[in-house]
């Protein structure tokens, strides 16, 4: 019997406020389970707009701590209530002056499994992360859920290889990789990263972009969504680029190991040529 999957993705235009947002989701995440899937993801800072628009000390009003802060808090029950694994991204402060672009990994029990912090930080037009965010100094976990084995890397991550890599040597079955990317920027990467991280890793990728136009500059977030499988293929159809939109996808997780025999880039490997990659 194959090893199915059903897993749901969001990707959602902001409301306004946190609790009408976090509401919303709330939503998603019920419909998602009555669809059957098991394992949901949301975009980055789901609970909040992509503040980092503007570089303003008003914004580090977004950050609570993971996992007790009431967002975490809140999604721990939903877990509960919908038996799904849930990846919750959000700004997390750790203490005064310590500040993350964190997801915690919620398992379908409502148990908090840990966190993951985004890398690699941004410092470009639209994008000021540097002012809010501290570089991730978690590692690559690998979180032993109710669905399998799951990993996150969060949107600016998505263009340095190495971590994709080290999800997949952790053993990650699924990598959600939620972000926050504009149509002007990196459209034309977006069908093209994670599908190649997909094929070079052999796992299954969730790709989640905001979506719409938001109060604190004129990103225009173009959604476009997707699954995709170890040999690179979507998985169904690709989300609306301009309009909010719940997916619901089967994986078939046996995938993962007939390509890793059929191509074999894990026996194939030179970790031990590959001293260079990490000089500074």
């Amino acid at each position: 019997m194959a090893n199915v999957v059903r897993a749901a993705l969001v990707q959602a235009t902001w409301t306004g406020d946190t609790e009408s947002m976090v509401a919303k989701h709330e939503e998603h995440a019920h419909e998602a389970a009555r669809r059957g899937a098991k394992v949901i993801g949301f975009q980055e800072v789901f609970n909040a707009p992509y503040f980092c628009q503007v570089q303003d000390p008003e914004h580090y009003r977004w950050a609570e701590p993971v996992p007790d802060g009431p967002t975490v808090r809140r999604m721990r029950e939903l877990a509960r209530e919908t038996g799904m694994v849930i990846v919750v991204p959000v700004f997390e402060i750790e203490q005064s002056g310590f500040y993350y672009n964190t997801a915690a990994v919620i398992d379908a029990d409502g148990s908090y499994l840990g966190k993951y912090r985004k890398h690699h930080i941004p410092q470009v037009h639209g994008f000021w992360e540097k002012y809010y965010f501290k570089p991730g100094n978690a590692g690559w976990p690998v979180f032993e859920t109710a669905v399998g084995k799951v990993g996150v890397y969060i949107c600016y991550d998505r263009h340095f290889p190495e971590g994709w890599r080290q999800l997949g040597l952790n053993g990650a079955q699924l990598v959600y990789n939620p972000s926050a990317t504009h149509r002007g920027l990196s459209s034309h990467l977006w069908r093209l990263e994670q599908p190649a991280a997909a094929v070079a890793n052999e796992y299954f990728v969730a790709a989640i972009n905001r979506v719409g136009v938001e109060e604190y500059g004129d990103n225009d977030f173009y959604g476009t969504s997707y699954f995709v499988d170890p040999r690179g293929q979507f998985v169904g159809e690709v989300a609306s680029d301009s309009k909010e939109e719940l997916l619901v996808r089967d994986l078939d997780f046996d995938v993962i190991e007939q390509v890793r025999q059929q191509w074999a880039f894990y026996r194939d490997r030179r970790p031990d040529a590959y001293e260079g990659l990490v000089q500074p």
